[in-house]
């Protein structure tokens, strides 16, 4: 995927192309998006359009760099990743040394996918790295939540809010919450709000986006009320949106994502 070809996030492309072309790109961004979103696919398609040796800016998707990072495998780009449910200073340690290492290109990049769950630890050595990054590195920061980050990550960082892109079954999903939503203000039986969750919870891919769209389901029905968001309290929809942020702390502690979706719609439907 090219840079120029994610979409519903123009401007910010286009920000990023231009500092790219014009070589004012920042040492350290986090990006900040939701669960359903494919964010180290955005990270990947910004590092081809920075080390991209025909389009720089946009990225081309066959020159050898483009094609190295599509097969994960570019010698300049450092990946780092929760292991289990943070990134520990470990991780931060050997991100650092491998960052020492002269880039073959350009540059070295990292992308560190899940960076609010940065123990603070790990954040306070990151920090040293994102104050004085070795030989030009550009460190990219992949958040849900970048609340979670300290004020000192933070203020290091170029920071940016992501739109959903590049997700065919985005709109799926958001059909998938408007159903279960309704059957939930309808008060159907429980059965009925089972059969409606059964594929998500069959795919546990799936549930972190099913909670995303559910929760945007209640809060365009707050913002926008239409005939159905004039069916519900304000105070209801606080209290349905709250039971959707406990089903995703319960997935985040370990709790079975199948008995956590399953207990949300037996608090919200009643």
């Amino acid at each position: 995927m090219r840079l120029d070809e994610i979409k519903g996030n123009e401007k910010l492309v286009e920000r990023l192309t231009a500092s790219i072309r014009s070589g004012t790109v920042s040492h350290a961004y986090i990006f900040e998006g939701e669960a359903a979103l494919d964010k180290k696919a955005f990270a990947q398609a910004f590092a081809k359009a920075i080390l991209c040796e025909n389009n720089p800016g946009i990225g081309c998707d066959t020159c050898l760099s483009c094609r190295k990072i599509d097969h994960d495998n570019h010698e300049d780009l450092i990946y780092v990743e929760a292991d289990g449910r943070s990134i520990k200073d470990e991780a931060v340690e050997k991100l650092q040394a491998k960052l020492r290492v002269k880039p073959y290109g350009a540059r070295n990049i990292a992308i560190i996918s899940d960076a609010d769950s940065l123990t603070l630890r790990a954040q306070n050595r990151l920090l040293k790295t994102l104050e004085e990054p070795a030989g030009g590195a550009i460190l990219i920061l992949l958040s849900e939540n970048m609340e979670n980050l300290t004020q000192t990550i933070l203020s290091r960082c170029v920071k940016f809010r992501l739109d959903y892109f590049g997700k065919e079954s985005y709109e799926g999903m958001l059909d998938k919450a408007e159903e279960v939503a309704d059957l939930l203000l309808a008060g159907e039986p429980f059965y009925k709000r089972k059969e409606a969750i059964a594929g998500i919870i069959k795919d546990a891919g799936k549930a972190d986006a099913f909670l995303d769209a559910l929760e945007r389901v209640y809060r365009d029905r707050l913002i926008e009320p239409a005939e159905k968001g004039k069916l519900y309290k304000k105070s209801q929809i606080y209290e349905n949106v709250a039971i959707i942020e406990e089903t995703r702390r319960q997935i985040q502690r370990g709790v079975a994502k199948g008995y956590a979706l399953k207990d949300l719609v037996i608090k919200i439907g009643g």
